[in-house]
């Protein structure tokens, strides 16, 4: 009974399960390579935030069943609560409060028999598309450290780009799933609002925009995780119905011919990185040799607009957030100036302006419920960059001195309630959505959506493309992913970092 650390890393979590389950290694076995991968690779990628060693080896001494029985894994830091351990969401206030119980999500993957190593980093209450959180520090892409590996689960997705472990838990309120996905040479799908819950502790995470699932390598390895976390808690605003079969077994289907509509042009019309284009012809490419029709066209909604949505959305639940840590004690200097930027604006902003902006959301669902009526999915590029470089991600210096300047003096809010900031909330959101302009429509719209590892740029970086589909199309989803990944298999594609040399 032996596996190598090469066989480890080469392995998908659902290889590794049967491995344990037929006898051929155990769990006591791949915790200890997984600690060791940690040791090896954590100092080089910065993926773990908070490790779990202790309550691992714990765990492995107990007799564990279910389908990721024996299997190491991360949760990400924000939303999945492990009860006594606090669950930072990447800022060092939150880093001081234990969980009082186990989140939905965690408990089942316990009863699943997986064994958690650890907790991924993740930015600043999980808010940017990129992992650099001040508490933590920055966590870097495994293909090419000097550029991100996306966010806000990036601690996951670089953890399993590099072979640390073979699944990790994610969560997606902007992007966070496919976005690091994208990035990482990973498969990724954001399931259906409610589809798993994110109870106990919250009933829905911004306004529902926000679901939970994994990062992996291969497409059985999400139908898994999806028959494992799906589900509604006692108390949720949600109860979707289950689908008639398993997801394992509705993968494994054939999608039939599908009707597919795509583009490149950015919604909020910024430009897009020519190999991001390429991304997707070349998807478009696969998929046409599959026999599906494909045909160039897109939603008509406004992409503006949505973006103001989804800002406005930001800017309400960041303040929440912060006037909650003040009733306990804490000062707003405490987080880091985005972050306190972000609540500034939401302090300024009229609950009137808030609802308003939230009740627009049905239009986008409105726009895509005509469009699905004449196309089975919509295509586009995950990201309209490759990943980009760490130092492209930061605020400039002559905008953080000003933002410094306006929060010390209590400023900020005044003018962002009189409109005199609109122009730097614009040139902010253009600025981030210039990367990421692809991914929130299936936030507001509650829709499923899913990052696929098709294309690598020429200088070696990963750039995933996006399918998206109506609301419990989670199914058809993972179908089109296993055929193309058997069209063109990803499997092996792995960073450098992740060899191992004895």
């Amino acid at each position: 009974m032996s596996i190598t650390v090469q066989e480890y890393v080469n392995s998908d979590a659902t290889g590794l399960a049967e491995q344990v389950a037929s006898g051929e290694t155990n769990a006591n076995e791949l915790l200890d390579i997984a600690i060791s991968q940690y040791h090896r690779l954590n100092p080089q990628i910065n993926a773990v935030c908070q490790p779990m060693f202790d309550l691992a080896r714990d765990r492995v001494k107990q007799h564990l069943n279910g389908p990721l029985a024996g299997v190491p894994m991360l949760i990400k830091d924000a939303v999945q609560d492990y009860a006594g351990l606090p669950t930072s969401s990447g800022s060092k206030v939150f880093s001081r409060t234990p969980a009082a119980r186990h989140s939905h999500i965690v408990q089942r993957l316990l009863n699943a028999g997986a064994v958690i190593i650890g907790k991924s980093n993740t930015p600043e209450l999980a808010l940017k598309g990129v992992t650099d959180p001040l508490a933590f520090g920055e966590t870097r892409n495994p293909w090419n450290t000097a550029h991100t590996p996306g966010g806000s689960s990036g601690g996951s997705a670089a953890a399993v780009a590099a072979g640390m472990v073979p699944i990790a838990g994610a969560n997606d309120g902007g992007g966070s799933i496919r976005i690091p996905a994208a990035c990482c040479g990973l498969f990724g799908l954001r399931p259906t609002r409610g589809r798993v819950s994110v109870g106990p502790a919250h009933a829905e995470i911004w306004e529902g925009a926000s679901s939970d699932l994994v990062l992996c390598h291969s497409v059985r390895d999400a139908a898994l995780a999806m028959d494992v976390l799906s589900g509604s808690n006692d108390g949720d605003p949600f109860v979707i119905t289950a689908p008639p079969a398993s997801f394992r077994d509705l993968a494994s289907r054939e999608p039939g011919v599908l009707r597919i509509g795509y583009s490149t042009r950015s919604p909020v019309d910024t430009p897009v990185h020519p190999q991001a284009i390429m991304a997707v012809e070349h998807a478009v490419a696969i998929l046409r040799a599959l026999g599906h029709e494909v045909v160039e066209a897109e939603p008509d909604y406004n992409g503006q607009a949505l973006a103001r949505c989804y800002l406005n959305m930001y800017f309400g639940q960041v303040a929440a957030t912060l006037d909650q840590a003040r009733e306990t004690g804490v000062r707003d200097e405490e987080f880091e100036l985005l972050t306190r930027t972000l609540a500034a604006f939401g302090r300024g902003m009229s609950s009137a302006t808030y609802i308003n902006s939230h009740r627009q959301w049905n239009q986008f669902s409105q726009a895509l419920g005509v469009f699905y009526q004449q196309h089975d999915l919509y295509l586009t590029p995950t990201l309209a960059h490759p990943p980009i470089r760490h130092e492209e991600a930061e605020i400039p210096a002559g905008q953080a001195r000003t933002l410094q300047w306006l929060l010390a003096t209590g400023l900020l809010p005044l003018l962002a309630r009189w409109g005199a900031m609109d122009n730097m909330v614009e040139d902010m959101a253009r600025k981030n959505l210039t990367y990421v302009p692809f991914t929130q429509l299936a936030n507001l719209t509650g829709t499923p959506a899913m990052s696929v590892p098709l294309y690598w740029t020429p200088e070696g970086l990963p750039l995933g493309v996006q399918f998206s589909g109506p609301s419990a199309s989670e199914p058809l989803l993972l179908q089109l992913a296993r055929q193309l990944e058997q069209a063109q298999p990803w499997a092996d594609k792995r960073p450098k970092m992740s060899a191992v040399t004895v």
